[in-house]
């Protein structure tokens, strides 16, 4: 089985090309989902995230409060490890999981979406990386229609590789600055390429 690893800067279109991935048949889990699933009311991160920030990052209803924790962790490089040493191990143990999963069911390839794929040193675990990038004036478009203030995208995206890192040290690059057709055309490539070279490497 052929293990790509997705990532990318935020904003960048990378659970867009996740989806076109799972339209071609290919299965997918996105660490970003996992990370809202476990710190859900009753999960044993959010315990541990009360515990380490106090209750000002909760909800009246006792859930987190998602904005008010990534101003604290954004603006406090310390405070933001602090959050990655509670989520980082879940997280990873769960996708993880997944791979095995797919493994026993054969199929011929999967994905996994990773932000912070580089930073967390998990490119080793997979045979091929696949980084997705679009111009800075793009990814600010897209970040102010979420409703983000301009200090929190500055915020963001410093706390990551710069894109053109992330590319540099990625096997393949898919550009999203284009028609939606486009970008799918570049993933049926990259997709081919991998499992032809799979196969090829089999024999």
């Amino acid at each position: 089985m052929i293990r790509l690893g997705l990532t990318g800067g935020v904003g960048m279109g990378k659970s867009t090309v996740g989806t076109l991935f799972q339209n071609l048949g290919v299965p997918v889990v996105d660490t970003d989902v996992i990370a809202r699933q476990i710190v859900e009311l009753g999960q044993p991160s959010l315990t541990e995230i009360v515990a380490a920030f106090g209750p000002s990052i909760l909800l009246p209803d006792g859930r987190l409060d998602r904005s008010a924790l990534a101003r604290v962790v954004f603006s406090d490089a310390k405070r933001r490890e602090a959050l990655e040493s509670i989520l980082h191990p879940r997280i990873a143990m769960q996708w993880r999981e997944e791979v095995g999963r797919w493994r026993e069911r054969q199929v011929p390839a999967g994905v996994v979406i990773i932000p912070l794929l580089h930073e967390t040193d998990s490119a080793p675990f997979f045979e091929h990386v696949v980084c997705v990038g679009c111009s800075v004036e793009s990814q600010f478009v897209r970040l102010q229609k979420r409703g983000w203030s301009e200090s929190d995208i500055e915020a963001r995206i410093a706390a990551q590789w710069s894109a053109v890192k992330k590319a540099d040290v990625s096997d393949f690059l898919i550009w999203t600055d284009v028609s939606l057709d486009l970008v799918g055309h570049q993933v049926r490539r990259i997709l081919g390429v991998v499992l032809a070279k799979g196969q090829v490497e089999h024999h």
